[in-house]
């Protein structure tokens, strides 16, 4: 059977296709008994609005807003790259998309931002750290109509309309089975370094590694150490961590958040026996140190795909239509040194 048309709609209507036109587009001046008629019609027959034609004749122009963090960090570049690409390739469709960076981990400066500049949008899509004050901003957008989507970082769910991003719990139990099975059930001491407990990301792969390698009764993990994804605070703070295990070396490190230049430097001039090291995100640093053998293991969530997902996620919410939860469907990729992608050379070894 054929899918109902709007010549459809105005015929079992008895009106003329403008009217029926002006109630599916909500365009006003119709009048109320005509509406009803139109409605109706509507739902014995099943017609649903094509979006993309009733923009298309409107032309209309979808304008979002990206915040982004900017600091010392490999994967925020890769961030900002995707959304300029998608910038571009969204021209054709009427999406408008516009970017404004905020300093890492810094909750006050996003929440600023958030307060003064979100009525001149249709939707924002925000890399989230979790704090009163922003959450609180999120939640007033909402009740101004303008829609916040949380990207690869999640804030309290109440405020926003949507996560789009990995299961980070799950991505942190990836992580502790790597460990375990490095291991092999031998006694281990393993050091998780993150940015900040105040990013739900960096919280949520802390608690689903320390489950895992509890498993392992022989392997006993260190309270965490907080670096602010700090290249400095990173070798600073690991080296410390390695000097106060004594004798018992640190046989794994999982570095869940940035500043993975620092840890770097510190497995390069290592003396004796190299840990396990698991990180998250394909970079130029995570790349050279996986071909360096410096590092075993990353868990890449893919910021190319999760930043186009959620501009189609803002696409049905500006249109008011149903969208899935888009968090279940990005999985993210293990990679070794074996099964490398590529990265436009961004990887040399220097």
């Amino acid at each position: 059977m054929n899918r109902p048309t709007l010549h459809d709609v105005a015929r079992a209507a008895g009106v003329s296709y403008a009217t029926a036109d002006r109630v599916v587009n909500a365009r006003g001046g119709v009048a109320d008994k005509s509406i009803l008629r139109v409605q109706q019609a509507i739902e014995s027959l099943g017609y649903e609005r094509d979006i993309f034609a009733a923009n298309l004749s409107r032309k209309r122009v979808y304008r979002f807003r990206f915040i982004l963090p900017k600091g010392d960090h490999s994967f925020f570049s890769a961030l900002r790259l995707a959304v300029d690409s998608e910038a571009v390739l969204r021209l054709a469709d009427r999406v408008r998309i516009d970017v404004i960076e905020v300093p890492a981990l810094d909750s006050d400066a996003l929440a600023e931002v958030l307060e003064t500049h979100g009525d001149d949008c249709d939707c924002m899509a925000v890399v989230a750290t979790e704090s009163p004050r922003v959450a609180a901003a999120i939640t007033a957008m909402r009740e101004r109509g303008i829609a916040v989507v949380t990207l690869v970082g999640d804030t309290e769910p109440e405020g926003r309309a949507a996560y789009v991003g990995i299961d980070n719990v799950v991505a942190g139990a990836t992580a502790g089975r790597l460990l375990r099975i490095a291991h092999r059930d031998r006694p281990g001491l393993i050091l998780p370094v993150l940015g900040s407990l105040s990013a739900r990301d960096h919280r949520q792969r802390l608690e689903g590694v320390l489950p895992v390698l509890a498993e392992t009764p022989a392997l006993r993990a260190l309270p965490a150490v907080p670096v602010n994804d700090r290249r400095d605070l990173m070798r600073e703070r690991v080296l410390a961590a390695m000097s106060a295990a004594g004798g018992d070396p640190i046989t794994g490190i999982y570095s869940i958040g940035g500043g993975n230049r620092g840890l770097i430097e510190v497995l390069e001039n290592l003396q004796g026996p190299r840990p396990f090291v698991v990180m998250h995100d394909i970079t130029p640093t995570s790349y050279r140190g996986l071909v360096r053998g410096l590092v075993d293991a990353v868990i890449d969530q893919k910021p190319a795909q999760e930043v186009a997902l959620a501009i189609d996620v803002m696409k049905a919410i500006a249109d008011g239509r149903d969208w899935s939860d888009p968090a279940r469907q990005i999985t993210p990729t293990i990679y070794l040194k074996d099964n490398l992608p590529d990265i436009g050379g961004q990887g040399d070894i220097k």
